[in-house]
């Protein structure tokens, strides 16, 4: 199985706190509640991230310069093209916001493994294990068919990824 999503099918929604918009760009959900979510955000100003209990996140700034997200316990430094990981149910607050940051979401439930995140240039072979999303960040290939930037591609099985591209593995 493998789907071809563009911005066309993706959805734009207020954020949990009002403060923002997201680009989402697939849910999936078991017994009502939240499995797995991608989606894209800006980060324009400082400010408080949205509370998600149970969950957790991954982080990847796509363009701008990143910032940093701060929170009990928690100082990660969001650079771009650096996936990084914190909980969904601790506050966190985006801080050092200089210029506008695009970002690249990942959310799995708690009870899930963690997602496997990476940015990838060239030629690679994906093997099939879990679910894997490619997020286009140029023109690339997937399977030997093109897709454009922002374009996104999920698949049970091995796929062939020419070009620049987020890959997301999911378990469980």
């Amino acid at each position: 199985m493998m789907r071809h999503l563009t911005p066309a099918d993706y959805t734009t929604m207020a954020w949990a706190n009002g403060k923002g918009r997201t680009i989402e760009m697939l849910r999936v959900e078991e017994g009502g509640r939240l499995k797995w979510r991608l989606s894209r955000a800006s980060v324009v100003e400082a400010g408080d991230f949205s509370l998600f209990p149970g969950v957790e996140r991954n982080l990847t700034v796509l363009t701008g310069p990143g910032f940093d997200l701060v929170g009990d316990g928690i100082y990660l430094a969001a650079r771009p093209l650096v996936p990084v990981a914190f909980p969904g149910d601790v506050a966190v607050r985006a801080e050092g916001v200089s210029a506008p940051s695009d970002d690249f979401n990942v959310m799995t439930a708690r009870a899930l493994p963690r997602p496997e995140v990476a940015v990838v240039t060239g030629r690679m072979h994906l093997p099939a294990r879990g679910f894997l999303a490619i997020y286009a960040l140029g023109p690339s290939r997937v399977n030997d068919r093109p897709i454009a930037p922002q374009d996104l591609v999920l698949t049970d099985s091995a796929a062939e990824l020419d070009g620049k591209a987020l890959v997301v593995r999911l378990l469980g």
